[in-house]
């Protein structure tokens, strides 16, 4: 069964950090582009981050840069968005998602982990 699984949501105050987690089984995400995105409640999902297969090239949505950061361990077959200086409005959940290349349609969709910033 092809599948990738978030991991590593939660709730966390403002200026808090977290690490996400992104798993791949049944298929290898060596020649996949992985992005993450979000949805807030009531609005839209968006693109938060994209990383190309070989990790030599990564693009953030502005609200995030600098505070996100991707990155990817093809060996363990597990991709890894680290979240620095969380506010509020990063609240949501978290998708990861394979694509042929970051501009590309995505394949594959996990199923999601909640991130939650709050005091």
């Amino acid at each position: 069964q092809l599948q990738l699984v978030e991991s590593g949501g939660g709730l966390v105050q403002p200026g808090g950090s977290l690490r996400l987690s992104c798993a791949a089984s049944g298929f290898t995400l060596d020649y996949y582009a992985i992005g993450w995105f979000r949805q807030a409640p009531g609005k839209e999902r968006e693109g938060v981050s994209c990383i190309s297969s070989k990790g030599g090239s990564t693009k953030y949505a502005d609200s995030v840069k600098g505070r996100f950061t991707a990155s990817r361990d093809n060996a363990e077959n597990t991709m890894y968005l680290q979240m620095n200086s969380l506010k509020p409005e990063d609240t949501g959940v978290y998708f990861c998602a394979a694509l042929s290349y970051c501009s590309g349609y995505v394949q594959y969709w996990g199923l999601g982990t909640q991130v939650t910033v709050s005091s």
